[in-house]
């Protein structure tokens, strides 16, 4: 779903990894994280890894940035939910994902 939603963007990257995001950093040679936050509670949490991750690896930085106000509202979670009960998400996701999720729906019979 994610290579859908890049439309062919050569500047874009997509990979999978197991194990720690520094370490993984390395391999590639990354030089920074960036790491996207909605809300003061993602700040903890973020921020504290981020602490970590530096510690581990400390020529790598973190960058942190915030989303917009329209988008404020929104997690995957809540996004897979919705569209579980037949909601529209069509609005919180790219079309592609949007044709993948319905039908999932369509799948389970919901």
């Amino acid at each position: 779903m994610i290579r859908d939603s890049i439309d062919d963007n050569g500047s874009i990257e997509v990979d999978s990894f197991d194990g720690l995001t520094v370490e993984y950093a390395r391999r590639v040679g990354a030089g920074s994280l960036v790491r996207g936050l909605r809300a003061t509670s993602d700040f903890e949490n973020e921020f504290q890894m981020a602490l970590f991750n530096r510690r581990l690896a400390p020529e790598i930085t973190t960058v942190f940035l915030m989303t917009s106000f329209a988008n404020v509202f929104l997690s995957s979670s809540l996004i897979k939910e919705v569209a579980r009960h037949g909601g529209n998400v069509d609005f919180a996701v790219p079309p592609s994902v949007a044709k993948r999720l319905a039908r999932l729906n369509e799948n389970r019979g919901l």
